[in-house]
């Protein structure tokens, strides 16, 4: 690790805790040369998950993506901004699970709303009406017989 300061590559660890958000190592480093201190933090490297979408683009998949159409699905309704977090959460670790490079954006779809429908159906719909794209009320009720 290089000194933020001095350029010195020469530096010890003064403290090490686990970070906030529980996936990291935050790390007090002291420079043997100018005897400045810096924090650095350490992380398990992830091969990004390519998403590929209906017209066969890939992009990267973007949690803050998958959070504001959570928002969306939950307007107005009582819920915890934590719970969408642990959503998001629980949907990204289930596609590393996967051990997939590249992973259908209806994978995803399917598995957030699998999420949705234990913690709010009204969400669950709204999330569920844009994925399957309803062009009538007939399947829009077709769904709601279903739940």
């Amino acid at each position: 690790m290089i000194c933020p300061y001095c350029k010195c590559d020469k530096n010890r660890v003064v403290n090490s805790r686990s970070a906030s958000d529980g996936k990291s190592i935050r790390r007090r480093r002291e420079c043997l040369e100018c005897l400045g201190r810096f924090t650095t933090y350490e992380s398990v490297e992830t091969i990004p998950i390519l998403v590929v979408k209906k017209n066969n683009s890939r992009q990267k998949f973007n949690r803050d993506k998958l959070i504001s159409r959570l928002l969306i699905a939950f307007g107005k309704r009582p819920i915890d901004l934590d719970v969408l977090k642990n959503v998001v959460f629980e949907v990204e670790n289930e596609l590393i699970s996967l051990f997939l490079e590249e992973v259908q954006s209806y994978k995803i779809a399917e598995i957030t709303m699998r999420k949705l429908k234990k913690i709010d159906v009204v969400a669950y719909i709204r999330f569920a009406s844009v994925y399957y794209e309803f062009s009538s009320v007939e399947e829009f009720m077709e769904e709601l017989r279903k739940l």
